[in-house]
């Protein structure tokens, strides 16, 4: 059952299962995906003694914005804000963070600047804190050939686009970036209503032009994107998990990765699985978790 609360800015909804006296977990979806995407992750981890909270981000869902006169921005210091704030709200001082795109990177920054609020990390895809300095360099053509979504939101014909298209522009992204995942109409309609929120589209759009240096960020959280830009170590106990088949973050792309991460770290491939990772692979997700919640000591502190 969805419970409502107000944080910092934003009234958010979100789910709230397992013991209350148990280690808390705050699991992060990403764009375009929602809260549905944890399904199974959510009770496997309740049924291991887990207090699991799952918000809808904003601009996702049943969440809304407070004041008509905060800025409708997605960009990365807001999210964590918002997981913070959300964290104060619910009296969390501190839980493992567990997030893959959007949600992730929330998680990341967290980590890497308020490390006493997260006793782990599980990071999809790796280290997601974004360089905006230099998001301009290129990148191989495949892998821009890959982000051709992000470019299209860059102009208004791309705003239009989604706000059009929604649906059809979240199924289409679902298939490319999970080629072997073979979801059904049902299991994709449970999270595109989501999309409806009337600020999915400016959040979206301010988010993927934020990050490359094309829109202004929230005057509220620009000390934050400071402090980003020099990309933080993350010091708290980590797993990334990336699956072989993500058909946006090719697995090599994580590999690098551990050089942003500082203290126990371990990264897991996945074979086959794709972008969607707790979706598709919801055992190992709930694995890495319960790692993290209940016995640390267990990271390898190795790469594959």
């Amino acid at each position: 059952m969805l419970r409502y609360i107000e944080a910092g800015v934003l009234a958010v909804a979100y789910e709230d299962i397992g013991p209350t006296s148990g280690p808390p977990v705050v699991l992060l979806h990403g764009f375009p995906y929602d809260i549905h995407a944890y399904d199974e992750v959510a009770p496997l981890l309740a049924s291991e003694g887990c207090r699991v909270i799952t918000p809808y981000l904003r601009g996702y869902g049943p969440t809304r914005f407070l004041s008509v006169n905060t800025p409708r921005s997605g960009q990365q210091a807001v999210l964590a804000h918002d997981l913070v704030s959300l964290m104060d709200a619910l009296q969390v001082p501190n839980a493992v963070l567990a997030g893959y795109d959007w949600g992730g990177r929330a998680a990341c920054v967290v980590a890497a600047l308020w490390p006493n609020r997260a006793r782990g990390l599980v990071s999809g895809c790796g280290y997601n804190i974004q360089h905006i300095a230099g998001a301009s360099k290129p990148q191989s053509p495949e892998q821009e050939h890959r982000l051709w979504y992000q470019y299209y939101f860059h102009g208004e014909r791309g705003r239009a686009g989604l706000a059009q298209n929604r649906y059809e522009f979240g199924k289409l992204l679902w298939r490319l970036w999970s080629p072997h995942w073979k979801f059904d109409d049902a299991t994709y309609d449970r999270t595109a209503g989501a999309f409806d929120n009337p600020d999915f589209v400016d959040v979206v759009i301010q988010s993927y032009r934020h990050r490359f240096g094309l829109a202004p960020g929230d005057p509220a959280v620009e000390d934050t994107e400071s402090r980003l830009s020099t990309q933080p170590r993350i010091a708290v106990p980590t797993i990334v998990l990336h699956g072989e088949g993500d058909g946006v973050t090719p697995a090599a792309a994580s590999e690098p990765h551990a050089r942003f991460f500082t203290g126990a770290y371990e990264r897991r491939l996945i074979p086959v699985v794709g972008h969607n990772l707790p979706q598709e692979a919801p055992r190992e997700f709930a694995e890495a978790v319960l790692t993290l919640a209940h016995e640390p000591s267990r990271i390898n502190t190795m790469t594959p």
